[in-house]
């Protein structure tokens, strides 16, 4: 087994709920240290978001917190904050996702610290920023409904929809590791590290892809069309016997492919369907004909046989059978996380890299509220106490000359 990629590379994590701490989940599996800094009694707020609980706390809290060291430190308590500057010192890395301004209160801003460790990644995570929307709280539903997905994402005639999982959150904390990679990266080459500022509102917007450039570029609003896609024909879900079957032809000879499985191969040849943009404006004449010819079978009958035909087409799942179906085909979706005595107490999605060639992937189970308290305040401690001891010493050599 390698080296793993970031083995030595340590993460002071300031941040909580899920976009700062997804972030640094993905940096802890791939070899990072990350300590964790939570509030003593309550913690991170998600370790109170249940149900659905676990063997090791609230599943919510699980999901973005494994392979990490937690410390209880009051920031507000002047010894603490000490504490806390000293893990900023010694890291490469931090994350951190207070109100715009915040960690500068503390004495944690990113100016104060870069100027005693020049070599430290700062990123700050937000809502909207720290100019005009540093007072706007960062809650990824508001943000999916200012910036625009929500007015894409559901069906025409209903009201706007939120996506099934808190996506924006998800979106950031990728963006957050794009740049704390490539930060440290640059790093190697003069030794600074960079204040990174990442918001909930530009992640959002920058994975709008083909639907913001449809405006930039051709002046079209985008709306709600459900399951249907604005430059694709067939590419939804359409009814067959039993249920809905997700299908995607995107080019001409996919959708040949599939007229040929239905049956209906002169479909194909009919000047309203023979292109792609012929089906896109004749997509009302289209989809009632393709789903007359999909009520002969069930999903999972058409999914197999339009498979086949390298047509692509899926029944649609349960996050169990999504998880099943990764399984049987050998992906390892899942992973084994164990207690600090070695004993598997959950099982979590694993990070979705694979490595070739492979390194030792970490296992460990997300940590109980202050787990690493006592140890981590020592280690700090120590490095206080030399630090106090030299300023000490360099004074009475001051004094002596």
């Amino acid at each position: 087994m390698n080296k793993r990629p970031l083995e030595g590379i340590l993460v002071a994590d300031f941040s909580r709920v899920l976009a700062g701490p997804l972030a640094t989940m993905t940096l802890a599996d791939l070899g990072a240290r990350v300590i964790k800094v939570e509030r003593p009694v309550t913690g991170d707020d998600t370790r109170h978001w249940g149900p659905p609980y676990s063997g090791t706390g609230t599943t919510y809290f699980d999901s973005v917190n494994r392979n990490k060291e937690s410390v209880c430190l009051n920031l507000a308590d002047p010894s603490d904050q000490e504490l806390a500057t000293e893990l900023a010192l010694r890291a490469d890395v931090l994350v951190e996702n207070f109100k715009p301004g915040g960690m500068d209160k503390l004495g944690l801003g990113y100016r104060g610290l870069s100027a005693r460790n020049p070599g430290l990644v700062y990123a700050s995570i937000s809502g909207f920023g720290d100019l005009s929307g540093a007072d706007l709280p960062g809650y990824d539903f508001i943000v999916q409904a200012l910036g625009g997905l929500m007015s894409i994402t559901g069906e025409a005639e209903n009201s706007p929809t939120k996506a099934g999982v808190a996506l924006v959150d998800v979106l950031t904390a990728k963006d957050t590791v794009i740049g704390i990679l490539a930060a440290l990266n640059a790093r190697g080459s003069d030794g600074r590290g960079a204040h990174l500022k990442i918001n909930l509102l530009s992640s959002l917007q920058g994975a709008l892809a083909n639907q913001a450039q449809a405006f930039l570029g051709a002046g079209q609003i985008p709306a709600r069309m459900g399951n249907e896609h604005p430059s694709i024909v067939p590419y939804q879900l359409l009814n067959a016997a039993d249920g809905p079957l997700a299908i995607a032809c995107g080019n001409d000879s996919q959708f040949a492919r599939l007229c040929q499985e239905l049956g209906q191969p002169d479909l194909a040849a009919d000047g309203r369907f023979a292109t792609n943009a012929d089906r896109v404006k004749h997509r009302g004449a289209l989809i009632p004909l393709l789903e007359s010819a999909l009520a002969n079978a069930p999903a999972a009958a058409w999914q197999q046989r339009l498979s086949v035909a390298g047509v692509p087409a899926g029944k649609v799942a349960t996050i169990d059978q999504g998880l099943a179906y990764a399984e049987s085909l050998g992906l390892q979706p899942t992973i084994d996380v164990r207690d600090d005595t070695g004993s598997v107490v959950g099982r979590q999605v694993r990070h979705p890299i694979t490595w070739n060639p492979p390194f030792s992937a970490r296992a460990e189970a997300p940590p109980r509220l202050g787990q690493n308290t006592t140890d981590v305040i020592s280690w700090l401690s120590a490095d206080l106490a030399a630090s106090h001891a030299n300023a000490s010493e360099s004074l009475d050599s001051r004094a002596r000359k």
